[in-house]
């Protein structure tokens, strides 16, 4: 009983918890959304066995009880239904009053809003016009501006200022045609741009080839201008240079040997005011360098600057070769060395303008390079074409355009001091021009000098000559008018043209920029030249003319014993044109007392040959007759003449030193003994007589009364006579057949016949012996006397043994 109790109420108990689950998923099912119920209704298949009937039949319930409560509530509410279902038809008489009021007023509205629509539509279009028109104006407020700036390039462009007109093509590309890139138009412009640019390239690179051609033709006139303007600075500086010198210093000599006389006769002042009154020009007012700025701009903007420099220094190179090819005939004329330097100082005062002017397009670098190939073009081509120059003038002249040429470009900061060193290789050219000239010079003095003593006839000629040159004798300076110097017409004349020489010399030192002392040395070194080489030259080919006689030579000798003297004058004569003291420390002497000395000899020399050619000529008059039986009596007619004319020789010989009258003296008498001893020993003469022996005695006697006379003064005793005693012996030992005492004496020194040789004695003795054969001069003797022919035979004999132990000896 109590199980069914427990049973029951735990069965019960069950049921009340079905019962609550149920009600709960109800609940759930009832508020929740349709979508979500498959959780909830899983839940009661979930729980006891059967439990879904369970719930089933509860949901039945519930179901059976919402429609109980919508049946009590349609019951409720049907009342109101009906009434309001006929409420709902009353109204829908008014309803259709209503409808038909209103499809009225709708017709009528339509009616009216036609019109109202139409204007709409206007208004309509008109504010899509107005908007468009507004659009369209600020489309082309966007493009006017780049069609403005196209209209100005091609202005710019037709005006050539290119410059500009890229600076508009930069605007137009980065500001205006990107604003307005989507119009065809822009793209079109856009794709012309790059066209023009090159158009421009080409454009300003055609006019910077118009440029290069221009300075090229226009070098020469700024060259000219350029050393022009250096000349006058120059001289402006040289005019004060002297004005300083004069106030400071004592006078110096001038280049005409007076005092210097200002720049074309005018003062310093006058020349200050004349280039103050003169306008100085530059390259600037000679060319237009626009061209050149203009291209640099216009590659610079392009970023092509470097192209641009390259070709411009390639350009510019090929034109400095081109300047530098001098011309062929350049060295013939002045005018065609200035050319030249005009041309190329004009091409280096552009390239300074260039480096100037402009930033980079040519730099110092590149104008030093330029200079430098150019410096050895120049210095080659000057060494080539001064080597032509004959004419000292046009040397000068060069040297003193190469001087305004160093001055001009080293104003312009070019290095210029290589161009000095090649004046000194043109000094010397200039030199030897000057050497030539100036030998013809003296070969004309020479040429038309008479040889004879200066004539003057009054004090005026006399200190005339004196003024000319330094001439002091004391004894000629008593004595009275008319008188004669010593020395002849070319004496002054030699003197005044070596001063002259020295002034052309000097001319060439001036602007050098050398010191006093270095002109000094120039000065010595160029007039030692004179002297030792081209005068000494003239002088030695003078004496070796064959028309100058031995009057010509002796007038010769005291000339070169005069200008010797003059030589300490044309020191002193330097020494005050430079300045310097002759004291000074390696200052050069002039050679002039060696080079005249040199020449006094030559002439001394030349004199003794011509002496003994005249000697000979005389002799070859000689005409014995070697078979003679006996003497005329009276020495030979040529021998006289001779004589005479040795005597009236030496006597011109007064003014010549007296050892140089004395030498020629005695160098006569030798050379006439030794031409008289070899026709008595010639070997072509076979026989002679003792009556020619006798003759030729004669002669020689007259020879030693000419010897005795003194005919030179200054011989001490029979000095002179020597010059006969081979001869003297020679005949006295066969005029007085002393065979016995010479061959008994011979090779004593007091020998009588100490003179004689036995090899003449017995060329002679062996002539007279065959003559004596055929002639029959000893025939007396042999039949009279046949003891001296044994002794012939006998001297004959010992002289061959003499002349046979003498060669064996030596």
């Amino acid at each position: 009983m109590n199980t069914v109790t427990i049973r029951a109420n735990m069965a019960e108990s069950e049921s009340l918890e079905t019962v609550t689950e149920h009600e709960r998923i109800l609940q759930e099912i009832e508020s929740t959304d349709t979508a979500c119920v498959g959780p909830t209704l899983r839940s009661v298949y979930d729980d006891q066995p059967n439990a879904h009937k369970r719930f089933m039949e509860k949901l039945d319930a519930r179901i059976r009880n919402h429609d109980r409560e919508i049946e009590k509530m349609c019951n409720f509410h049907h009342q109101g239904f009906v009434d309001a279902i006929t409420e709902l038809l009353k109204v829908r008489a008014d309803a259709e009053k209503l409808m038909g009021q209103v499809s009225d007023t709708n017709r009528r509205l339509q009616d009216a809003g036609r019109e109202v629509t139409a204007q709409t539509e206007e208004v309509i279009r008109c504010r899509i016009q107005q908007r468009n028109m507004a659009t369209t104006v600020e489309k082309l407020q966007l493009c006017i501006p780049v069609l403005e700036m196209y209209s100005k390039l091609k202005e710019q462009l037709e005006s050539k200022r290119y410059y500009s007109a890229l600076k508009t093509m930069e605007q137009l590309e980065n500001i205006y045609i990107p604003r307005v890139s989507q119009y065809r138009f822009c793209q079109i412009m856009a794709e012309t741009l790059p066209k023009l640019r090159e158009e421009i390239k080409e454009i300003s690179m055609s006019d910077l080839k118009d440029f290069l051609e221009s300075i090229r033709k226009h070098s020469d006139k700024i060259g000219e201008t350029a050393m022009r303007q250096a000349q006058q600075h120059r001289t402006f500086n040289s005019e004060v240079q002297k004005q300083v010198t004069l106030s400071c210093a004592k006078p110096l000599y001038g280049l005409n040997g007076r005092t210097p006389l200002h720049h074309n006769g005018l003062s310093t002042e006058a020349a200050d005011e004349e280039e103050m009154d003169e306008e100085v020009l530059t390259a600037q007012d000679l060319v237009d360098f626009s061209p050149v700025y203009r291209c640099l701009h216009i590659y610079t903007v392009l970023g092509d600057r470097e192209t641009f420099e390259n070709y411009y220094r390639k350009q510019r190179k090929k034109q400095a070769r081109l300047v530098l090819q001098p011309q062929s005939n350049m060295h013939e004329t002045v005018e065609g060395y200035r050319k030249y330097f005009n041309q190329i100082v004009g091409f280096f005062v552009v390239e300074d303008h260039i480096l100037h002017a402009t930033q980079g397009l040519v730099t110092r670098a590149f104008t030093d390079e330029l200079w430098n190939m150019a410096l050895s073009k120049i210095i080659a081509v000057l060494r080539t074409h001064s080597s032509y120059c004959s004419d000292p003038d046009l040397v000068l002249e060069l040297k003193n355009l190469i001087v305004i040429f160093a001055d001009t470009l080293q104003g312009y900061g070019f290095p210029v001091n290589r161009l000095f060193d090649l004046l000194f290789e043109v000094r010397d050219q200039y030199n030897e021009t000057l050497l030539k000239k100036w030998a013809l010079v003296f070969r004309d003095i020479f040429e038309q000098d008479n040889y004879s003593p200066i004539p003057v006839e009054n004090e005026e000629e006399y200190k005339a000559v004196v003024s000319r040159f330094p001439f002091h004798d004391a004894e000629i300076e008593k004595q009275q008018f008319p008188k004669k110097l010593p020395m002849s017409q070319s004496v002054p004349q030699i003197y005044s043209q070596v001063k002259e020489f020295i002034y052309a010399s000097l001319k060439f030192s001036e602007s050098l920029h050398r010191s006093s002392t270095e002109i000094d040395d120039m000065l010595r070194k160029s007039t030692n030249l004179l002297l030792t080489r081209t005068l000494s030259s003239c002088l030695q080919n003078l004496i070796k003319k064959p028309h100058i006689g031995l009057t010509e030579l002796v007038q010769i000798i005291i000339n070169t014993t005069h200008l010797e003297y003059a030589c300490k004058y044309l020191e002193d004569f330097i020494t005050n044109i430079t300045n310097v003291s002759p004291e000074t420390v390696h200052t050069t002497r002039l050679y002039g007392l060696s080079t005249f000395k040199d020449a006094r000899h030559a002439a001394e020399g030349e004199i003794y040959t011509k002496l003994n050619q005249k000697i000979d000529e005389f002799i070859q008059l000689a005409d014995y007759e070697w078979g003679m039986a006996e003497s005329d009596g009276r020495a030979s007619g040529y021998l006289m003449d001779l004589i005479n004319f040795l005597r009236s020789t030496f006597q011109v010989f007064t003014h010549l030193p007296g050892k140089v009258a004395q030498t020629a003296c005695m160098s006569a008498c030798k050379h006439l003994a030794t031409s008289l001893m070899q026709m008595l020993l010639d070997t072509e003469l076979k026989q002679i007589s003792m009556g020619a022996i006798q003759q030729f005695n004669l002669d020689v006697i007259q020879c030693e009364l000419f010897a005795s006379s003194e005919p030179v003064p200054g011989f001490q005793g029979d000095t002179l006579q020597l010059a006969f005693i081979d001869l003297r012996q020679l005949l006295d030992l066969f005029m007085v057949w002393d065979w016995s005492t010479y061959l008994a004496d011979y090779g004593q020194p007091t020998s009588k016949y100490l003179r004689v040789n036995p090899s003449t004695a017995l060329a002679l003795l062996e002539k007279m012996k065959d003559t004596s054969k055929k002639n029959n001069i000893f025939s007396q003797f042999r039949k009279n006397d046949r003891d001296k022919q044994k002794l012939i035979e006998t001297v004959v004999k010992q002289l061959r043994s003499l002349v046979n132990g003498m060669s064996q000896h030596s």
